[in-house]
């Protein structure tokens, strides 16, 4: 499978979670406001997407809207008129659109773009979300690369944007903190699908740097990343491994 390489940016500049989210300063996750501060403070950004009942790629994390916002129900449910209607708990802006985010962006610093699993046991049912991001990047003449817990979206990007950089996100996938069954975790944990989705790099749990298959593939020339970094200590460490990081609740350094 052919791969596209990550631009050198994604190894360079400290990506920002969700983007450089604070609600104390009117900042929630992957919101304009996060957006644009990650962009004044030099940072590179990490955003999620949905995919809203009408079939847009929103720009939100979780499945369902509670803990963001004062609505309730999953983000399919509603169109995409009524996510940006939806007010973001903690901001002044409602849930906005990939288009939208990356007019916002514009090339101004790298963004990292992970399609959240629709098909509930990360397997072959994807298609929507992936073309809607695929459409909303044509064009897009900024660093941009997408990655997905999923492995069949993210082989579902290389069939509809071949030329974005892809990348499988991937974690210890203990049995207890994921919905999945023990076979599932155990196939995933592996990493068997990075050849196969042309993948360039991972973004891998931080607290699971120290594995095996982690060190062969940064050794077979992938770029390691890793989510997420709360501490300037914990950068320290992760930094032996990874060739940059994902944070949040404290200010990366540039530089690194």
């Amino acid at each position: 499978m052919t791969k596209t390489a990550l631009p050198r940016s994604f190894s360079k500049v400290p990506l920002a979670h969700r983007a450089l989210h604070d609600v104390s300063d009117g900042r929630p996750e992957n919101s304009r406001a996060a957006i644009r501060a990650a962009i004044d403070g030099g940072y590179g950004i990490e955003i999620d997407v949905q995919l809203s009942g009408d079939g847009a790629a929103m720009v939100f994390h979780d499945y369902h809207l509670e803990r963001l916002t004062e609505k309730q129900g999953a983000v399919q449910l509603f169109t995409s008129a009524e996510l940006k209607a939806t007010g973001l708990i903690g901001g002044t802006e409602g849930i906005p659109d990939l288009p939208e985010v990356l007019a916002l962006v514009a090339g101004q610093v790298p963004l990292l773009i992970e399609l959240k699993d629709q098909d509930g046991a990360m397997g072959a049912s994807v298609g929507p979300l992936e073309r809607a991001t695929a459409d909303a990047l044509v064009g897009y003449g900024g660093d941009v690369a997408v990655m997905s817990f999923n492995p069949h979206s993210v082989a579902a990007m290389q069939m509809l944007a071949p030329d974005v950089p892809r990348g499988l996100t991937t974690s210890a996938f203990r049995p207890e903190d994921w919905p999945l069954s023990d076979a599932v975790c155990a196939e995933l944990r592996a990493i068997p699908d990075y050849d196969r989705v042309g993948a360039s790099f991972i973004s891998h749990e931080v607290a699971d740097l120290d594995r095996p298959r982690v060190t062969d593939l940064k050794a077979a020339g992938a770029v390691i990343c890793c989510w997420t970094v709360r501490s300037a200590e914990q950068e320290a460490q992760a930094r032996q491994v990874a060739d940059n990081i994902t944070f949040e609740k404290y200010r990366a350094a540039l530089g690194a």
